[in-house]
C-alpha cells in the first residue's frame, strides 16, 4: 500500500510519475478508516479536503516544490487557516484561527497536502490523550505529541509536526517506533504554534526515514535538498549514561551496549562520557523554566476558564505560578551557564549517545511516559533525534538518542543517518 511508503519515497515516486498524490492520499485516508477508530491519532479528518488537495497537486501544470503531493499531519496546537485547531482543550473546541501557522504555510508553499491535525495532549502539558500505541492499544504512545508518533507509527501519514518542551517529540517517536527530529532550539520559527515555554518549545518531526528530514527540513528552512549527502566514515561518538542511569531500564541499558558494540566494530571512534556533576541541576532546572513559563503562556485559560482545565494542568500551572522569580533566573543561568559547558566539550566528538526514554512505553494510557532523559537535552538547546534501533522484551520499539553541537544540525544528520545505518541494517 502506497501509505506505507516514506515520506521521501512517496516525494520521488510522484515527481516520476509513478504514482498520483490523490492515490497516495485515498491509501493514507483507507488506513485511518481503518484504524484510527482503535488508535485515535487524529484529532480532525476531513477526506473530501484532503483529497480536494491532491488533486490540485495532480492537476498542477509543474511541481510546485519538493513536498509535492505528499500528506503531511500537522499537531493540533498548529494553526490551519482550514481546519480547526483545538489544543487538546474544550475551551478551544472547533477554534478556526483563520491563518496558517509559519510552518504550515511553507510546507504549503512546498506542495505537502496538509491531511488532517493529529491529537495533542491538553496544551501540549501532561494530561494523557486518548490515542493508544499502535504496537499495543493498552500502551501509551507517549506526549504530548501523541497523535502525530501513532499517526507515522501506524503508516496513517508518512510524516507530522511535533513540538518539544521537555520529551515531546522524542517520548511518542521512541514509544511509537519512528524517527523524531528536533533541530537547535530557534531553527523554525513558532508564529502560530501555541506556546508552552518560549525558552525551551521547539518545533520539529516525526517520519520513518532519514532521507525524509533532509527533505522537510530544507523546505523550512529554504534551502536546496541534498539526498546525495556523502557517508561518514569514523565518526567520533560518545556514550553518556547520565546521572539518571539508576531509572534505565535494561532494554534501554541494552539497546545502548548494542549501540557501543556495534558502532565501534563499524568504524565509529567510541568513547564515554562523564558528565560534570553541574550538569546534575539540569532536570531541576528544566522543572523550574517550564512550569513558570507555562503558567504565564496559559494565564488567560488559568483566569478565565479554570474549570475548563484538566486537573493535571492545573498542578502544573499553579506549580508554575508559585516559584519565585528569583528562582526561574537561576534556573535559566543554569541552562546556559551548561550549554557553554557543552560546547566546549563538543570540541572532542561528533555526536554524543544517551538513553532516550527509560524502557518501553508503559502499559497505562493514564500515562505519557517520562521525559526525564529527553527534557536535560532540551534545555541545552542543542539538535537531537530519537531513533528506533531496538525491542523490548514485549516486542516494543526502544530508541536511543543521538544529540550533536548546537547549530550543527547537518553534520548531525550525517552522523545520525550513518549509525541507524549500521544498527538497522535496510
Amino acid at each position: 500500500m502506497l501509505n506505507e511508503l516514506s515520506f521521501a519515497d512517496a516525494a520521488a515516486a510522484i515527481e516520476r510519475g509513478d504514482i498520483t498524490s490523490e492515490k497516495l492520499v485515498r491509501d493514507c485516508l483507507d488506513r485511518i478508516e481503518a484504524r484510527d477508530g482503535d488508535v485515535q491519532a487524529w484529532a480532525f479528518i476531513d477526506p473530501e479536503l484532503a483529497l480536494a488537495q491532491a488533486r490540485a497537486c495532480d492537476k498542477a501544470p509543474e511541481r510546485i516544490g519538493p513536498l509535492h503531493g505528499v500528506p503531511f499531519g500537522v499537531k493540533d496546537i498548529i494553526a490551519t487557516h482550514d481546519m480547526p485547531t483545538g489544543m487538546g482543550s474544550p475551551i478551544y473546541e472547533g477554534n478556526m484561527p483563520g491563518y496558517d501557522a509559519s510552518c504550515v504555510a511553507l510546507l504549503r508553499a512546498a506542495g505537502a497536502v496538509i491531511l488532517g491535525k493529529t491529537v495533542t495532549v491538553e496544551f501540549a502539558g501532561m494530561a494523557p490523550p486518548p490515542t493508544a500505541n499502535p504496537h499495543n492499544l493498552d500502551c501509551t504512545p507517549g506526549g504530548s505529541s501523541s497523535g502525530s508518533g501513532a499517526a507515522v507509527g501506524d503508516f496513517m501519514v508518512p510524516a507530522a509536526f511535533g513540538t518539544q518542551t521537555a520529551g515531546s517529540i522524542h517520548r511518542p517517536a521512541a514509544h511509537c517506533g519512528v524517527i523524531g527530529f528536533k533541530p537547535t532550539f530557534d531553527t523554525y520559527g513558532l508564529h502560530g504554534v501555541w506556546p508552552a515555554a518560549q525558552s525551551l518549545d521547539t518545533l520539529g518531526f516525526l517520519t520513518r526515514a532519514m532521507e525524509d528530514v533532509e527533505l522537510i527540513h530544507a523546505s523550512l528552512l529554504g534551502r536546496p535538498v541534498n539526498l546525495e549527502r556523502p557517508s561518514v566514515t569514523a565518526p567520533r561518538i560518545a556514550i553518556c549514561k547520565t546521572h539518571l542511569w539508576n531509572i534505565v531500564k535494561p532494554e534501554t541499558e541494552e539497546a545502548i551496549a548494542i549501540a557501543r558494540d556495534v558502532l565501534g566494530a563499524k568504524g565509529a571512534i567510541v568513547t564515554d562520557l562523564v558528565l560534570p556533576d553541574s550538569f546534575d541541576e539540569l532536570v531541576g532546572a528544566r522543572d523550574v523554566i517550564s512550569s513558570y513559563e507555562r503558567a504565564r503562556a496559559t494565564a488567560h485559560e488559568w483566569f478565565n476558564h479554570r474549570d475548563l482545565l484538566s486537573p493535571q494542568l492545573q498542578k502544573g500551572v499553579a506549580k508554575g505560578f508559585g516559584w519565585e522569580y528569583d528562582e526561574y533566573k537561576h534556573a535559566m543561568k543554569v541552562g546556559a551557564d551548561r550549554r557553554r559547558n557543552l560546547d566546549a566539550l563538543f570540541e572532542n566528538f561528533d555526536a554524543i549517545i544517551a538513553p532516550c526514554t527509560a524502557g518501553e512505553a508503559p502499559p497505562d494510557r493514564n500515562s505519557t511516559g517520562d521525559h526525564t532523559h529527553i527534557g536535560m537535552w532540551n534545555l541545552l538547546h542543542v539538535p537531537s533525534y530519537a531513533l528506533p534501533t531496538h525491542k523490548g522484551p514485549n516486542k516494543m520499539p526502544v530508541a536511543i538518542q543521538i544529540m550533536g553541537r548546537y547549530g550543527k544540525d547537518d553534520a548531525l544528520f550525517d552522523v545520525a543517518k550513518w549509525v541507524l545505518e549500521q544498527l538497522v541494517p535496510a
